[in-house]
């Protein structure tokens, strides 16, 4: 992670805790008036402290340290004229807690500690603050700690997913490729042959030539055949892996989703990859134009009978031929079923598929 940019939480963390800034003054001023030793010093910190803790949020990690060490090093210089500058250095203890590594949370809350005993003894301090520093420090510091760990192995995570994808896709191109060439590289050099021995023997013998030219009509034809049951084949899906990638795809979003079906499906492979693609195209509307938290997908096979329901509870308003609706249809309409969408505004959407097996069986044939 470059930076600490991304996340909303940590640019509120950022934009309320420079609200401390106005106890920086208000506060002594109360107890001491208005006095040039403290304030002078207090406002000229300020500038730093805000360019300081920008750089923190918004600016690269590798320039953590050195801007949570000045703000440490100004709060502990301005703390003998202004109390209220303790807050300079526990708030830049929780922020190196940020740090990919926790080594710098823990030396900057071990040497404020141990400086703060010295501040006590040195310039009259209350003692307590000696014991409030390490632990607000370390008890801080665990929280921030902790949320940046889990932000990062969350971009990992999608990192390898990504990369997962990408070499199942290369695999998968790779395969294809391997087939193609075992089923046509054979039967098209037969083919070769064939229509040069025809060439040649057309002059000399036209009743044979006649009779390579059908034999390679008759393979090209075959070959054609199991050219078309191969793509077939490869755009085949299956529900069950559709299903496991849409979960991958829901939750990676923040939508949970829930799933039911019977322990096993019998549909043709037609059908199958037909909802499958189906199934597909309703999660990527959810996960790109729903604003939903929760969807869910139940399908249910009884008798001769196969039903498919996918929901959500997001902002609903999905047009009837938009956001890939119509393609949804066509695939269900060519294997005999029915789409039914339901989808007022702001109630979520719901898309119901009823498939008759006769019917099913009847399309297909």
């Amino acid at each position: 992670m470059g930076s600490l940019n991304s996340p909303v939480y940590l640019r509120w963390t950022c934009i309320l805790q420079m609200f401390w800034l106005v106890a920086l003054i208000t506060a002594p001023w109360s107890v001491k008036g208005f006095q040039w030793e403290w304030v002078l010093p207090s406002v000229l910190s300020m500038f730093v402290y805000v360019a300081c803790y920008l750089q923190v949020f918004f600016g690269p990690l590798r320039h953590m340290v050195r801007n949570g060490a000045t703000v440490i090093g100004m709060g502990f210089a301005l703390w003998t004229v202004n109390p209220v500058a303790i807050g300079y250095v526990v708030i830049s203890i929780s922020m190196l807690a940020f740090a990919t590594t926790p080594r710098p949370w823990l030396i900057a809350t071990t040497v404020s500690s141990l400086l703060t005993l010295l501040w006590v003894h040195w310039f009259d301090i209350p003692a307590v603050q000696a014991w409030i520093m390490p632990f607000v420090g370390l008890v801080t510091g665990y929280g921030n700690y902790l949320y940046a760990r889990t932000i990062r192995r969350d971009v990992q995570l999608r990192l390898t997913q990504e990369e997962v994808t990408r070499l199942a896709t290369l695999a998968e191109r790779e395969r294809i490729g391997r087939d193609l060439h075992d089923l046509l590289g054979h039967t098209l050099s037969l083919i070769t042959l064939k229509s040069e021995l025809a060439r040649r023997l057309a002059i000399a013998d036209p009743p044979r030539a006649q009779r390579e030219m059908e034999e390679v009509e008759r393979v090209a034809r075959h070959t054609l055949a199991e050219v078309r049951n191969a793509v077939t084949g490869m755009r085949a899906g299956d529900l069950g892996c559709e299903l496991v990638s849409a979960r991958l795809m829901l939750e990676a979003s923040g939508i949970a989703l829930a799933v039911e079906k019977p322990a096993e499906l019998q549909l043709p492979a037609q059908a199958e990859a037909a909802l499958s693609l189906v199934l597909r195209e309703a999660i990527t509307n959810i996960h790109r134009h729903s604003r939903a938290t929760e969807a869910q997908v139940i399908i249910t096979q009884e008798g001769k009978t196969f039903s498919m329901r996918i929901t959500d509870n997001g902002c609903g308003g999905l047009a009837a031929h938009g956001n890939g609706v119509s393609g949804m249809r066509e695939r269900v309409r060519q294997i005999g079923g029915r789409l039914a969408i339901d989808s007022p505004a702001k109630q979520g959407t719901a898309l119901a598929i009823e498939l008759s097996q006769a019917m099913l069986k009847e399309r297909i044939a």
